[in-house]
């Protein structure tokens, strides 16, 4: 099958770019590099640097005509979107939609989205959250995520393109940028073996699902057969408070870091976690990968990058 990826040279999309051309599959990569890196490009995929709101995209979509798209290009600071919102717009909605637009006008069977699982349900009534859970947004960034699901259900209705929307929890692993839109496992680890001293936002005890990448890429592999559409939550279902993911990684970096708190962030979700069931149940997906192997395994990577 052909498969155009859209941030084929990010942290989780390029994980997912190696594990389809394993699988046989056919790569084509649209990526702008602003965050993703060409050192992550695989070789066997066909790679067009452009942004998804280029209208050198239909050209893309025209000439290699690819059956399913993995929709992954997005602006995916949560602060970041917070300062700049019409940005954060630009990129996860407008962008979006050239997406779409094309991949309709040029017959793509399906749209497999990344949204957030994190992001979209906001403050949680229920622990761990179901799909079916009220989507309350707390940052720009959730909501055009949410905003994208909403596109995708009105494309489906008007013109029959099968859709996927993978809620990820948070997602962490090799290839995760520190210093772009990074997530606390990367900054943690950069801090630790530069033996520098992290800092916790607050008291610490604010919870996280954290889901290894390897497991992500393989939840995108499940839906993509005929049968398969609809709402996905991705994660371990797990919570885990920022605390103790400290202390795990100052374990695996053998750091003498103390545990030093800072002032809370602003806006920041105290509980996260979501319930993946559905996924289980329904394609038989299971996250693999525990959170202390999976650490183990990212803390190697960044030590490796680092010698």
């Amino acid at each position: 099958m052909k498969v155009l990826v859209t941030g084929g040279a990010g942290f989780i999309g390029s994980h997912l770019v190696d594990r389809l051309i394993q699988e046989g599959h056919e790569v084509v990569v649209v990526d702008n590099l602003s965050t993703g890196k060409r050192r992550n490009l695989n070789r066997a995929a066909r790679f067009f640097k452009l942004d998804i709101q280029s209208w050198r995209l239909e050209r893309v979509f025209r000439n290699e005509r690819p059956n399913l798209v993995m929709h992954l290009a997005a602006q995916m600071d949560v602060r970041k979107s917070v300062e700049d919102p019409i940005f954060d717009a630009q990129v996860n909605v407008l962008g979006m939609l050239n997406v779409l637009q094309q991949a309709i006008k040029h017959g793509v069977r399906k749209v497999v989205f990344s949204s957030s699982g994190g992001a979209i349900y906001g403050e949680q009534e229920v622990y761990p959250a179901p799909e079916s859970h009220v989507t309350r947004p707390l940052s720009p960034y959730g909501i055009s995520k949410l905003c994208g699901e909403q596109y995708l259900s009105y494309y489906q209705r008007v013109s029959g393109l099968q859709i996927v929307s993978l809620r990820y929890a948070n997602v962490y692993g090799p290839r995760q940028d520190p210093d772009g839109e990074a997530g606390v496992v990367a900054i943690f680890i950069q801090k630790l073996l530069n033996n520098e001293q992290a800092i916790v936002n607050g008291n610490g005890r604010q919870t996280r699902d954290f889901v290894y990448v390897e497991d992500v890429v393989e939840a995108n592999l499940a839906v993509m057969g005929q049968e398969t559409q609809g709402t996905y939550n991705v994660g371990m279902g797990e919570e885990t408070s920022i605390n103790d993911l400290l202390r795990i990684l100052v374990s695996h970096t053998n750091s003498a870091c103390k545990e030093v708190h800072g002032p809370a962030k602003a806006g920041e979700q105290a509980r996260s976690v979501i319930d993946s069931g559905k996924l289980r149940q329904e394609l038989s997906w299971e996250p693999r990968t525990e959170l202390s192997e999976g650490l183990k395994r990212t803390v190697d990577y960044f030590r490796e990058q680092m010698s």
